[in-house]
């Protein structure tokens, strides 16, 4: 036989020690972040690293080939799934060992070479799974789980396993009876982290590409067993996992994923009534979870509105109870039904400034809740002059509510912040109080990065791994880090991966999980600062490459106040307006979608980046017309979007319509 009919076999018949697989959409800093990590480990052992793309916009490819020259990139051009994306590498990973690595993780240098180890020691091991962090340092527990039988799924969902995680019986999802520091034979491992050996993926027959997303890792570890191997749960190396199992867990869209993938798994393995009746409980919590994630997002809408409406109201009342006292010396002389209706306006518009001021955002300061309280008492001006003298309060009760408003609502976010932080701050996180950990030359980068990104950091100087005592800025060396940390109350810590190995990292996290820091990893060489308070939200960073005004509420609020003050005045103004529209009767229709919040004046222009920016109602018109619609390449209009969501702004908006004045009857 020729060796060019040879060459598709070689492949499989020349075997090095590990082929790392990391599947990949659109998270390119956190990719960026792990192949770093990656690259230290992979020192000493003879591997090879896979980067499956699935049709990223962010530009993850390009940054792989420009920086790990090495990986090699499959860049799909559609989303596959998770399942396929990994198979994809699988079949021509040459590694003995394959590892299945999410780009969302931070690995020890050592930790290839422990699990390897491991595995050559333990001959019966298909697969290894290994113990992992959130980004605040707190140990996961999908690190390790058990089958999801009916049994074990109902327990999960009616939520006996949260109430005795620790049981025997109903805490068999996570094992949470089984100790986090010791080796244990597990059922379940997690495909955050899962090394498996490559014949037994052979014998298995690899993922299942029937499951786009959830519920592979769980039907390949059962496959594993199935075939006489056994699945090591291994906790001497510690990985940093930055979106937990529970990252979306309040998502409509990740409940029927996830419950989907578990009817998938029942139907496959378990006996037909097994499957019928495992089926029908996941269905039930289907829509108990989509409910109970619809009812949560709810409640955590309204909830901080409804408080600061509870506590405006009761004590407008109170103010104007004690008015009439001091004033008339009698707590009747306003009439109740006026008393009630005034009450109940002053206060809804109160609230309607604390919306347009940002308040109900995640940055809440005392200038925002300040700033809200005066647009209302701005409205409510303006409402007083229009009522008659019957319907009116005394102007001191306006006053005396808009000082107790901003106080009462000032305490709401300062009460609600210590309760959720454990800690007392009148700047709630806005300004946190930060250290960087790394030596003078790479913490002075960092600091250029936290300048240029608009980060809200309070910065107190910097551990540095060598001492550096004539520098003012400097604190201490990492072995004080401790004392440092309580000493001056530091609140957010900036770890430089530089100057410090990501063992170190991990191991400070995980012996501090349970104080109230949080934390965030530079990369060496890279634009951004990268991390994550807790498992249950998306990793966050910091990064001169991406500040985009629009993403900003208040920014949206602002937009969304314009439409409806631009669809009043072009309405106003419409036999002008209608000499220039083309198609005048879609005027009239545009007008009242845009009125009624289904769209907004101005929009993206079609192009592939959508998905990555801002989300924002579909324009009647977009920057392209603003340009006269000319056809250009698709790469400029990505720009055009891009710049649009930026440097957004209402001036912005305006001119955009005005000089697309013409097709806003499209």
């Amino acid at each position: 036989m020729g060796e060019q009919y040879l060459k598709p076999y070689l492949r499989y018949l020349v075997f090095m020690q590990l082929s790392v697989v990391i599947v990949n959409y659109n998270v390119k800093y956190f990719l960026e972040q792990a192949l770093h990590a990656v690259r230290k480990a992979c020192i000493g052992i003879e591997s090879e690293i896979f980067v499956v793309d699935n049709h990223s916009l962010d530009g993850s490819c390009d940054m792989v080939r420009s920086i790990f020259p090495e990986v090699h990139v499959i860049e799909n051009k559609e989303n596959l799934g998770f399942a396929k994306a990994n198979n994809q590498a699988i079949r021509i990973a040459k590694g003995k060992y394959v590892l299945l690595l999410n780009p969302d993780t931070v690995i020890e240098e050592d930790c290839f070479k422990k699990v390897i180890a491991f595995m050559e020691a333990n001959p019966d091991a298909g697969a290894v799974g290994v113990r992992m962090i959130d980004g605040s340092g707190k140990f996961l527990p999908e690190s390790k789980r058990g089958l999801p039988t009916p049994e074990v799924a109902f327990y999960k969902i009616s939520g006996l396993a949260a109430l005795f995680p620790k049981s025997k019986r109903f805490g068999k999802y996570h094992l949470g009876y089984l100790k986090n520091d010791e080796i244990h034979e597990v059922e379940v491992l997690a495909g955050a982290f899962m090394m498996l050996r490559h014949d037994v993926l052979k014998e298995v027959g690899l993922l299942d590409e029937d499951y786009f997303m959830y519920g592979e890792d769980i039907d390949l570890s059962y496959c594993i067993s199935k075939v006489g191997y056994k699945n090591y749960y291994y906790p001497d190396t510690t990985i940093i996992h930055y979106k937990g199992e529970s990252t979306k867990k309040t998502s409509v869209n990740f409940v029927f994923t996830f419950y989907r993938a578990m009817v998938i798994f029942a139907r496959k393995h378990y006996s037909k009534k097994h499957a019928r009746n495992f089926s029908a409980l996941i269905h039930i919590a289907i829509y108990l979870r989509a409910f109970a994630a619809l009812f949560t997002r709810f409640v955590s809408k309204v909830f901080v509105p409804v408080l600061d409406f509870a506590v405006i109201f009761s004590t407008l009342a109170f103010l104007v109870e004690f008015w009439a006292n001091l004033k008339y010396d009698s707590p009747k002389a306003f009439p109740e039904n006026i008393v009630y209706s005034n009450s109940l306006v002053y206060s809804l518009l109160w609230l309607g400034g604390l919306y347009l001021a940002g308040s109900y955002n995640k940055r809440k300061t005392f200038l925002s809740v300040a700033k809200g309280i005066a647009f209302g008492t701005l409205a409510i001006a303006v409402f007083y002059a229009f009522v008659g003298e019957d319907y009116r309060f005394s102007r001191a009760i306006i006053i005396l509510g808009a000082l107790s408003a901003v106080f009462g609502a000032f305490l709401i976010r300062v009460s609600l912040y210590y309760v959720k932080y454990k800690r007392l701050s009148f700047t709630m996180g806005s300004h946190l109080k930060t250290i960087i950990v790394g030596n003078k030359s790479e913490v002075e980068r960092v600091q250029e990065l936290l300048i240029k990104s608009k980060s809200k950091s309070d910065y107190l100087g910097y551990v540095s791994v060598d001492p550096n005592k004539d520098d003012n800025h400097y604190l201490g060396q990492v072995t004080e880090l401790s004392d440092l940390v309580s000493f001056f109350g530091v609140e957010e810590i900036i770890f430089c991966s530089k100057d410090l190995a990501a063992s170190q990292i991990i191991e400070w996290m995980g012996s501090n999980s349970q104080q109230d820091i949080l934390y965030k990893i530079v990369p060496e060489e890279s634009l951004f600062i990268i991390g994550s308070n807790n498992k249950n939200t998306p990793g966050d960073f910091y990064t001169i490459e991406i500040n985009l005004k629009l993403s900003k509420a208040f920014e949206q609020q602002k937009k969304r106040v314009f439409d409806i003050a631009l669809c009043v005045l072009l309405l106003l103004l419409s036999p002008i307006i209608l000499l220039f529209v083309k198609h005048k009767i879609n005027f009239f229709r545009n007008s009242l979608q845009v009125f009624s919040g289904k769209k907004t004046w101005v929009g993206y222009a079609l192009a592939d980046n959508i998905k990555l920016l801002p989300a924002i109602k579909s324009g009647i018109v977009s920057p392209l017309d603003a340009q006269g619609g000319k056809s250009i390449n698709p790469v400029t209009i990505q720009k055009l979007n891009f710049l649009y969501a930026k440097d957004y702004s209402v001036e912005k908006d305006l001119l955009i319509v005005l000089k697309s004045i013409r097709q806003v009857g499209n």
